[in-house]
């Protein structure tokens, strides 16, 4: 009986010690690493081509986080092992959860690229061959614990262009509330010459316009941090947003140019001239009487001189230097503006001798009367 009780006792303290040491390992205490190693590739010294190169290799030593834990891994890099100045490092967006990883070479490079452009290097100036500083981030996966390791040198770092080329803006649109029911209004290309357009609109006095590629604000939109031309005594202002003093229509014309890895935008305000040419009035050259007549709000028409003979209707508004063909539209029987644009030549339209053309473009449509 005796060494049943004694029996009994042995396993019944062997069960309290298993409960508590499961206890401490499913409540772990956390302590913040103080150490945390990242190791000089073997061949640090050696060229490294990122242009040739799938990864770079790299390998650390686990943050002692006082128990076992998923932990994230960031790399960071630099030309100058400057790692305390905003913009003298760069981090990388692929993230590792293990202690060796293999960091993409093609994101190296482009925060090679970048920081070597910001440094003053121009785009012709690569490929070139530089000595590069990495580091890493490590995180528990909810953010807790962030230690940073050493940094180490990669000598000899051959980085190529990396970066996407600049192109000019396929798309451009007028953004603003006070352009009413047509906002956004999207402008129409400029034939043969990316990255111009153009469009007519009505202001109201103190109206606030923007310009963007996309047809709504997302953070691409600009106002005043282009150059603004007044052509048109439109009395242009603001800080961001493009203040209008003036009510009235205005052909608007946005020219785009690349400088360095920057697109600057030019924003002309001009007087609204629209021009009937072409056989329905015998002649080709743009001339005064051929003029539309410029409406005094927003809502009614711009309205052509009547049709001298029955034949092809050609408009257009002329645009400083350019041929007058390179911003022509034309309207068919559904009376929908149609523009050029970039496209080919148009179809043709005949329009009966005596009938004006009358034409809103903020609601783009019109009628032949």
């Amino acid at each position: 009986m005796k060494k049943i009780n004694i029996l009994a006792s042995l396993l019944l303290g062997l069960t309290l010690f298993t409960a508590c040491d499961d206890d401490r390992t499913s409540n772990p205490t956390f302590q913040q690493p103080t150490t945390f190693v990242l190791n000089t590739p073997a061949y640090a010294t050696a060229v490294y081509d990122l242009e040739k190169s799938a990864s770079v290799e790299l390998t650390c030593s686990q943050p002692d986080y006082g128990f076992t834990a998923p932990t994230i891994y960031t790399a960071q890099v630099s030309l100058t092992n400057d790692f305390s100045t905003d913009g003298a490092y760069l981090t990388l967006p692929s993230t590792y959860t293990s202690a060796k990883m293999n960091v993409s070479a093609s994101e190296i490079a482009r925060a090679a690229t970048n920081l070597a452009l910001s440094n003053g290097k121009a785009e012709d100036e690569f490929p070139i061959t530089t000595k590069l500083y990495v580091r890493l981030k490590a995180a528990l996966t909810d953010g807790k614990g962030e230690i940073y390791s050493n940094a180490i040198a990669l000598d000899n770092v051959r980085v190529y262009f990396a970066l996407d080329p600049v192109v000019l803006p396929a798309t451009m649109n007028i953004i603003g509330d006070d352009l009413g029911d047509a906002n956004p209004v999207e402008m129409v290309p400029v034939n043969g010459n990316a990255g111009m357009f153009w469009h007519i609109v009505y202001v109201p006095a103190g109206g606030k316009l923007k310009f963007n590629i996309a047809k709504t604000y997302d953070g691409g939109e600009f106002g005043t941090s282009a150059t603004l031309v007044d052509n048109a005594t439109a009395g242009l202002s603001g800080d961001g947003d493009i203040v209008v003093a003036n009510a009235g229509w205005y052909l608007v014309v946005v020219k785009s140019t690349i400088v360095n890895r920057d697109i600057n935008y030019t924003v002309e305000f001009n007087k609204p001239t629209v021009y009937l040419l072409g056989e329905t009035v015998g002649t080709w050259d743009l001339l005064g009487d051929n003029k539309f007549t410029v409406p005094a709000d927003g809502t009614s028409y711009f309205v052509s001189p009547p049709f001298q003979f029955t034949k092809e209707v050609r408009m257009c508004v002329k645009l400083g230097d350019l041929d007058w063909w390179r911003s022509e539209f034309i309207m068919f029987d559904d009376g929908v503006i149609s523009y050029r644009g970039a496209g080919n030549d148009q179809e043709r339209y005949v329009g009966s001798a005596g009938k004006k053309v009358y034409l809103n473009f903020m609601t783009g449509k019109g009628k032949y009367e």
